[in-house]
């Protein structure tokens, strides 16, 4: 059996931020459990804002005209039978680089239907304040509910101040490396 590829979007500008070190426990379990994973660091790419022509849903089109690191993305995206999407939640949503990634996949869609379709997804959002309301988290959550409909292993929500500090929570360290082996089960 090969092993399934995972692709890990990473909305953090903080590279020792808390959505990051969840998701280092995700990609754990997924490798523990023979996953090929993938990063990919969204903060350093060039990634445009949509400028919605509609070409990418035009029919003889199959990705956005934008020329910038998307275009490096929509094939792994494709290939990758997981993905996980990691967010610290800035003004009750989801990251400015998570939310302009999630607008430019809409052009992995098209008349013959979307290449997100079928596929598991495990979401990671980490935020300061413990309520889901008053965080604004509950946002964020219910787009990727309407975004990814069917397919979502788990939602993983932990609050922390300090970059970093989500690792002193053992519990939510472990659901998150769980999360990595459930990625993998079929």
């Amino acid at each position: 059996m090969n092993p399934i590829d995972i692709a890990i979007i990473l909305g953090s500008p903080r590279k020792n931020g808390n959505s990051i070190a969840l998701a280092g426990q995700v990609e754990r379990g997924a490798r523990d459990s023979g996953a090929t994973v993938g990063n990919f660091y969204l903060h350093g790419m060039d990634i445009g804002f949509c400028n919605g022509c509609g070409k990418c849903r035009e029919r003889t089109s199959k990705t956005c005209v934008i020329d910038d690191d998307m275009q490096m993305l929509y094939p792994k995206l494709r290939q990758a039978q997981a993905i996980l999407f990691a967010s610290p939640v800035y003004w009750a949503h989801v990251s400015g680089q998570m939310k302009v990634f999630m607008d430019r996949c809409f052009a992995l869609g098209g008349p013959e239907g979307h290449d997100m379709e079928g596929k598991r997804y495990g979401i990671i959002l980490t935020y300061a304040n413990s309520d889901h309301f008053k965080s604004g988290t509950i946002n964020a959550i219910r787009t990727f509910q309407d975004s990814f409909r069917t397919g979502i292993v788990d939602i993983i929500c932990g609050n922390a101040m300090g970059a970093g500090e989500i690792k002193e929570n053992r519990s939510i360290m472990d659901s998150a490396y769980n999360l990595g082996k459930q990625l993998v089960r079929s």
